[in-house]
């Protein structure tokens, strides 16, 4: 059976979404409770610049609804070293901040490196191995976003398959991709909406996301995307997190919600 498929946003507080998204004069203190009720996640970037108190995640869980899920950005204190096999004080850190109170709306947790950082396979082998399976007894499951060419390599490929941690697909102007399926989540940026597109992308393009996120959720690796090894891994359901992010960012709610509608 094909796993769950969510999609959402990057955070939830943006002023132009004012009004363009949120309706007007809604109150800002409840903008998180709204942007939940028309998706079904959302990427928290937040905890990637600054730590947070566990009664903020807290606070977080309590107002969304039932099946809602946060996956959230790691410190860039973690990933942005020269010498990733030492971060692993820096990962127990942000870990240990307080994320297990989001409880079942947890999801993954995304690493993403700098797009000056080149594949260094002793390296990064060791930078997996760092990151930890549970905290205080909930399972955490990882996603990295690496955004240099040198990572288009079989080799890292295979690593994170044997790490069991998803290699993030990123749709971007800027950063090679790689759509290799590598963990049993698969975690998807959309990143090149366009302003003049009412949601983003055209309904086009919505229709051939929809399909790819359907083969995702199916277990396949969808034809037509960029892979760097020419082996697949067994196919399995596999849940799937699509975020709208960055490109034309006003129209990422409309872009969300128009791809929430085409998933049925």
């Amino acid at each position: 059976m094909p796993m769950t498929i969510r999609i959402g946003i990057g955070g939830w507080t943006y002023e132009p979404w004012r009004g363009s998204f949120y309706p007007e004069r809604w109150p800002q203190k409840r903008e998180l409770e709204y942007a939940a009720s028309r998706m079904t996640a959302i990427e928290i970037n937040g905890t990637y610049y600054s730590r947070f108190k566990p009664q903020n995640f807290a606070a977080w869980a309590a107002s969304v609804p039932d099946g809602f899920v946060f996956t959230l950005k790691a410190s860039r204190y973690c990933t942005n070293r020269k010498v990733l096999a030492e971060a692993g004080e820096a990962i127990e850190r942000f870990v240990g901040q307080g994320i297990v109170e989001l409880g079942d709306r947890l999801g993954p947790i995304l690493w993403q490196f700098m797009a000056t950082k080149r594949f260094d396979p002793d390296d990064m082998r060791a930078f997996l191995a760092l990151l930890p399976g549970t905290h205080a007894g909930v399972t955490l499951r990882h996603a990295v976003q690496v955004r240099h060419e040198s990572f288009a390599d079989p080799a890292f490929v295979a690593m994170a398959r044997e790490a069991g941690v998803a290699i993030a697909f990123a749709d971007s102007a800027d950063y090679p991709a790689i759509a290799d399926v590598a963990g049993d989540f698969v975690y998807a940026r959309l990143e090149q909406a366009e302003d003049a597109q009412p949601n983003g992308y055209s309904d086009s393009a919505l229709d051939r996301w929809a399909g790819i996120a359907r083969g995702w959720a199916a277990g396949e690796q969808p034809p037509g995307l960029p892979y760097a090894s020419p082996d697949a891994p067994p196919r399995e359901a596999r849940d799937t997190f699509i975020f709208f992010i960055n490109g034309a960012k006003i129209r990422a709610p409309h872009g969300a919600m128009a791809l929430i509608e085409r998933i049925g």
